[in-house]
């Protein structure tokens, strides 16, 4: 899906609580295991949502999420989700991401992230954060 951009991948292995009685994973999992992806990127860059929170006072939540179902994931694939920051502006970030078994693509996804408040209201990304994440660029 994106290749010209700096790659953060994030690996797991698929257990039976993701599954249906099929063994293939409920497609509202997927989510999670994009989510997961993006918070080990926030690690990776010296940042938790603790500190976030609590010390920039900023949330990142997500405002726009879209998903292509391309093959099923199954229970015991290892997967990889691949992470690519695609834009950072002041309040906005995008991304793609991508969940493969092996190198084959399995689900292909695009998502926009705005900063908050603690109330609620729209917050400025901080500029270190914001350099730490358009490092991925």
């Amino acid at each position: 899906m994106v290749s010209t951009l700096k790659k953060f991948s994030y690996e797991t292995k698929i257990y039976y609580e993701d599954t249906d009685a099929g063994g293939i994973v409920y497609y509202a999992n997927y989510l999670k295991y994009f989510e997961r992806a993006r918070t080990e990127l926030i690690y990776s860059i010296g940042y938790n949502h603790k500190e976030l929170n609590d010390k920039l006072e900023i949330k990142i939540v997500v405002h726009k999420f879209t998903i292509t179902y391309k093959k099923p994931i199954l229970f015991e694939d290892k997967i990889i989700v691949e992470s690519f920051v695609k834009n950072v502006s002041n309040f906005r970030m995008e991304m793609a991401q991508n969940i493969l078994r092996d190198k084959e693509v399995l689900a292909e996804a695009m998502v926009e992230l705005v900063t908050i408040d603690n109330f609620g209201k729209p917050k400025i990304i901080p500029e270190e954060l914001k350099a730490k994440l358009s490092s991925y660029i």
